[in-house]
Order: C-alpha cells, then sequence, then structure tokens
C-alpha cells in the first residue's frame, strides 16, 4: 500500500521537476535570437554626432542642476527655448542667439555654417564666455558677493550679463554702482540677467583672453 502511494505522489512530483529543468534550460538558449545579418536601428547620436571631448558635455535640458551645464542650459532656454535653429528678428541667431559682430569675434565668419551647426554653437558659447570672464576677471574678483541694486551679484550672474550686453557694458554697470545701466531689443536688462543666473558654478570656464577652437578641444 505504500509502495503504490510513493508511485503515485512522490514519482510525478519528481518526474514534474525533471520537466520544468529542461523547459528552463530552453528558456535560457538564445542561440536562436541572434541580431546578425539584421538592419538595427538605434536612437542613441552616433559618435560623429557628439562633441570628442568629455570637457564640454551636452544635456539637452534647462534644469541641468547649478554647475556650468546647467548654467548654459538655462541661458540657452531663455534665449531661444534651446533652439539651435532659432533666428529673431533682429538676426540673433542659434541656441545661445548670437549676433554677427560676437561672432566675428571669435572667429567664426559663417553665419550659415553656425545655424546649421549645433556642435559650432557649443563650442562658440564656451569661446564666448571665456572671452568675456578674461575681460571682467578684476569686476568677478571685486564685485562678487557685493550687492548693487539690490541684486546679489555673483560670476555666474556677471557673466549670463555679459552675453546679454557684453562685457562692457557690464563693466559700466558694476563700475557705476547700477546707475549706468542696459536694455536689449527686447526690454531686457542687466539687472534681470544678474538677478535669474545667479549662483551657478562656472569655475569650469577658463578666462582666455583671444580663445580658438583648440583650446576648447
Amino acid at each position: 500500500m505504500v509502495r503504490n502511494l510513493v508511485k503515485v505522489t512522490v514519482l510525478p512530483f519528481m518526474l514534474g521537476l525533471l520537466l520544468l529543468g529542461t523547459t528552463k534550460e530552453k528558456q535560457l538558449d538564445f542561440s536562436k535570437y541572434s541580431t546578425e545579418g539584421l538592419d538595427l536601428f538605434y536612437t542613441v547620436a552616433l559618435p560623429e554626432e557628439t562633441l570628442e571631448s568629455d570637457r564640454y558635455p551636452y544635456f539637452p535640458s534647462p534644469y541641468a542642476g547649478n554647475m556650468f551645464v546647467g548654467f548654459k542650459e538655462a541661458l540657452a532656454f531663455k534665449e531661444s527655448q534651446g533652439n539651435y535653429f532659432s533666428v529673431n528678428r533682429f538676426g540673433y541667431m542659434g541656441k545661445y542667439q548670437f549676433g554677427q559682430s560676437t561672432l566675428d569675434v571669435i572667429g567664426i565668419r559663417s553665419t550659415q555654417n553656425f545655424l546649421n551647426n549645433p556642435i559650432l554653437q557649443e563650442q562658440a558659447f564656451l569661446l564666448n564666455t571665456s572671452r568675456n570672464k578674461w575681460v571682467l576677471r578684476r569686476d568677478i574678483a571685486r564685485y562678487s558677493g557685493k550687492w548693487i541694486s539690490g541684486i546679489k551679484i555673483t560670476e555666474s550672474g556677471i557673466l549670463a550679463a555679459a552675453h546679454l550686453a557684453g562685457p562692457g557694458s557690464v563693466k559700466k554697470f558694476l563700475r557705476s554702482g547700477g546707475e549706468d545701466g542696459f536694455n536689449d531689443a527686447f526690454g531686457t536688462s542687466i539687472e534681470s540677467y544678474l538677478k535669474k543666473f545667479s549662483g551657478f558654478d562656472v569655475s569650469f570656464v577658463q578666462p582666455i583672453k583671444r580663445p580658438k577652437l583648440e583650446d576648447i578641444l
């Protein structure tokens, strides 16, 4: 009786375990799912579509933290909502809304090439910011942490204001105690950029008198 009970209960159970083990082994066999010879489509950027240098990463978000990447993306979002191909009615171009005169200063002659080349626009922003930091280096050291026109002055605020108005206008504003101001064609003021873009860590940017593309690659 006991022997028959073992045959009825234990043996089917053991047989089921063996079958389960065999099935699991078949499920782990991926040899039939090779992608060899298939056309694969990826959503990640190709190497030639990205910057080659890890020194200048790109994240297309205006909420990228308070380091340099966050600074440039927040500024770009204010300028053009991050649109590389934007041209406003006054002729300012690209993600960071560069004018022709500024492009001339940093050695970029072809506006068409500039507008159609996102990588060049990113490089141009760093070039121009490096130049502005060199021009304003003494003012950054002198005024950072002080209050002018009710605004706490910071290095990132100064660099953002220089992008808006040029470093010369920022010098005048700071050295006049806020009396000598500036508004662009849309009415945007130096004060608004000093305030809006304060508190970012832009120590990544090196002050360079005459920056060239090879300086950032």
